[in-house]
This record gives C-alpha cells, structure tokens and sequence, in this order.
C-alpha cells in the first residue's frame, strides 16, 4: 500500500488530465447523491409504485401531455397536464396527507412536480424513476384513452 501511495504524485504529474477528469466525476457523482438524499421526494421502480398503490391506494397523477396520456398511462392514473398542476388546488389539498405518486413519460417533468408538491407541504411524495419508459421496459400494463 505504501508502494502506491509512494508513486501516486508521479502518477498524479504523469496523467494530469486523467486525474482532473476522476476528480470532475466523483465531484458530480457525490453532487447527485447529495441531491437525492435532499430532494424530500421518493423515487420508485415500476414494482415500487405497484406496490405503493395496491398497499396505500396512493393517488396517482399522470403530468404527461394529453396525447401521451392517451397513448397509455398507468391505470388508475389522473391526468393533469403540467401546466396546469398546482399543488394548492383545493382537490389536492384534501389528499395533503395520503401519498401522492407522479408519472410522467420519461420522468424529467414528474420530478419537477414531485419537487413542487413536497414544497407545497405534502407529506408522502413518490415519483416512478424513469417514467413511464421504465413502466414498459418493465412489461406493466397500460390503460390507454381518456382514462
């Protein structure tokens, strides 16, 4: 071990770019580690998100656009576009304390609208990590139409 610790600075001088390029990753790696621990919302896998509905009957809120929506969602889903989810709207007020799981196609705007429920003060916030993507990667059946 001291062997290694004896050439690391060689190493370090000899391979600069590499060193920089290990550094810049393990500082983006722990950057995003830090942020998931901080988020205050809970990522969940397509089995994670059945599981939370069939054992919490959680409320499921699909932000995808209507046409995606109608393309397929999870069943049991309710559709609200994302420009028009507003966390202090008096339906959702109600639920404050159930949990709430949001799904959107690829996950990117869901977790926009978890971060913003869980700042209105919601207690159990959950979002489907990977969207509805993952939701068919993992083979889940899909409701199609209105709903």
């Amino acid at each position: 071990m001291s062997d290694i610790l004896h050439h690391l600075p060689e190493f370090l001088s000899n391979h600069y770019l590499l060193a920089l390029i290990f550094v810049g990753v393990l500082a983006a790696l722990l950057a995003n580690e830090a942020q998931r621990f901080t988020r205050g919302y809970t990522a969940l896998t397509p089995a994670g998100l059945t599981q939370l509905i069939n054992r919490e009957n959680a409320l499921l809120i699909d932000v995808s656009n209507a046409q995606d929506f109608e393309k397929g969602h999870v069943p049991g889903a309710k559709h609200v576009a994302m420009s028009q989810f507003d966390p202090e709207n008096k339906d959702l007020v109600k639920v404050r304390e159930l949990p709430v799981a949001i799904v959107c196609k690829t996950g990117q705007t869901s977790a926009q609208a978890a971060q913003r429920l869980k700042k209105a003060g919601f207690a159990k916030v959950f979002w489907l990590e990977g969207g509805l993507n993952a939701w068919n990667e993992a083979q889940m059946p899909l409701a199609k139409g209105r709903g």
